[in-house]
């Protein structure tokens, strides 16, 4: 006898599992309390307050992030630890406009938006837009200042509103003038 999975369960996980990316939405390990990680608001990810410089560990630590009702975690199959996010754990450092408006984020996870990965612009406390874009799950990404002011660059205004389209597509920036 094997303890391996059934060949049909094995495509099941991989079938609902984006990217080769770990199946952690099918994962339900007890909390083990938390680990002295945090993914800062510019990105960098600490560890008891010093940066993680090996950009490898930082890729796979990405792979088995998740946000649960209690917070964002690492997960395993066998064990959940809660670290901190100060804003959003992904930043999307790049925009490719070609035929669909396809971000690419630090982690290196390529999103093309759609309606399970949208775009959207909220304002931040201090009143200038917060965009954001969805990379899996509950988790996402900060467009950077940069890639959205290529993105309003290349807007058109359609009714007081900047509206971006690409291919066949329309994404909505927000109003002109919406509060600084």
């Amino acid at each position: 006898m094997t303890d391996r999975a059934p060949p049909d369960a094995l495509s099941r996980i991989a079938a609902a599992t984006p990217r080769g990316l770990p199946p952690v939405h099918l994962w339900n390990p007890p909390h083990c309390g938390r680990i002295d990680i945090v993914i800062r608001a510019d990105g960098a990810w600490l560890h008891e307050g010093s940066p993680i410089r090996r950009p490898e560990l930082v890729r796979l630590f990405s792979t088995v992030l998740r946000k649960d009702a209690d917070g964002y975690c690492l997960v395993t199959p066998v064990e959940k630890l809660t670290i901190e996010v100060e804003d959003l754990p992904f930043r999307a450092v790049t925009v490719d406009r070609r035929d669909a408006l396809r971000f690419t984020t630090d982690m290196g996870d390529v999103v093309d938006v759609d309606a399970d990965h949208p775009l959207v612009v909220d304002h931040g406390p201090d009143g200038q837009p917060a965009p954001r874009v969805r990379v899996r799950g509950d988790l996402w990404a900060r467009v950077v200042r940069a890639v959205f002011y290529e993105l309003v660059d290349a807007a058109e205004v359609e009714h007081g509103r900047l509206v971006l389209n690409v291919g066949e597509a329309r994404h909505d920036l927000g109003a002109v003038g919406d509060p600084a």
